[in-house]
C-alpha cells in the first residue's frame, strides 16, 4: 500500500493543486491528511472540499481546523493566525464547517502499528520540536510508525534502544527506509505554508510494502497565493512568508 501523506494544508489551493499533481505521477492508493486544512490562506472551502475527495481518505482534525469550525480558539493562536481563522469561518460553507467540526483528534491508528497525529500523541496541540519532546510521544502510545504535522518542518524522530534523534529531511525526493527494530514519528512537512526556508510545498508518500518513506518538495505558484491573501484582506505577513517558506 501507497500512502501520500500530507499536513497543514491552510487553505493553500495553488500548493495542493500542484502536489496532487506531482502525487499523480508518484501513484498512491490512500490518503493521510494530518490536520489544519485551513488557516492563513485564501482559499479554505475550495481546499477542503478538494481534500475531501482524496482517495481512501484517513484524516485527523488540526488546531485551525477546530477554530475555523467554532470551538474557541486557544490562549496561544496568535494575532494573525486568529484573524485569518475569522475569516476563514466566515467563508467556508455550513457543509464544510461541519466537516471539519466532526475531524477526530489525534491519535488514530491508520494500520496496525501506524498513527496519525497533528501534533503528538501526548496532546494533539504540542510542537514536537526537540528529541526530549519526541522521547515523550513514544513513552505515550505503543506505535512502530507515526506521521505528525503541526511544526511545518519535514523529518523524522527515530527511536532505537530507547535513545532518540531528530533526523531532518531536506530536498525533493530523499527517501529514508523503515528499520524493522526501530520506531519512527515522521513529519511530511507542510503543504501550504512550509517553514523550513524552502518554499516548495512538501508531502511525503509512505510505502509499506517497501517499509520507505520519501519527501517530495514541488514548487508552486507562490505569486498567486500570496496575492489571494493581500486581495482577501488577510495580513500581509502571511502571504509574504510564502515567498522564503518561513
Amino acid at each position: 500500500m501507497r500512502f501520500l501523506v500530507l499536513s497543514d494544508l491552510h487553505a493553500n489551493l495553488e500548493a495542493l493543486t500542484a502536489v496532487l499533481e506531482r502525487a499523480r505521477e508518484l501513484g498512491w492508493d490512500r490518503t493521510l491528511a494530518l490536520g489544519d486544512l485551513v488557516g492563513y490562506g485564501a482559499d479554505p472551502d475550495v481546499v477542503v472540499e478538494a481534500t475531501r475527495r482524496l482517495p481512501g481518505l484517513i484524516i485527523v482534525r488540526g488546531n485551525h481546523d477546530r477554530v475555523a469550525s467554532g470551538e474557541r480558539p486557544s490562549p496561544d493562536l496568535g494575532p494573525s493566525a486568529l484573524r485569518a481563522a475569522v475569516w476563514t469561518r466566515r467563508h467556508l460553507s455550513s457543509e464544510s464547517r461541519e466537516f471539519l467540526a466532526c475531524l477526530p483528534p489525534g491519535p488514530l491508528v491508520f494500520t496496525p502499528g501506524g498513527i496519525l497525529v497533528h501534533g503528538s500523541p501526548v496532546d494533539e496541540d504540542d510542537y514536537l520540536l526537540d528529541e526530549d519532546e519526541g522521547a515523550r510521544a513514544f513513552q505515550a502510545l505503543d506505535f512502530h510508525v507515526g506521521f505528525f504535522g503541526h511544526t511545518h518542518l519535514p523529518g523524522s524522530f527515530v527511536s532505537r534502544r530507547e535513545a532518540v534523534a531528530w533526523l531532518d529531511i531536506a530536498g525533493d525526493g530523499a527517501a529514508f527506509p523503515l528499520g524493522e527494530t526501530d520506531r519512527h514519528l515522521i513529519n511530511p512537512g507542510s503543504v501550504g505554508q512550509p517553514r523550513d526556508g524552502d518554499p516548495r510545498a512538501s508531502f511525503a508518500i509512505y510505502d509499506d510494502h517497501a517499509r520507505q518513506v520519501t519527501i517530495h518538495r514541488v514548487p508552486y505558484d507562490v505569486a498567486s497565493a500570496r496575492r489571494k491573501i493581500l486581495e482577501a484582506g488577510l495580513p500581509a505577513a502571511l502571504g509574504d512568508r510564502l515567498l522564503h517558506g518561513i
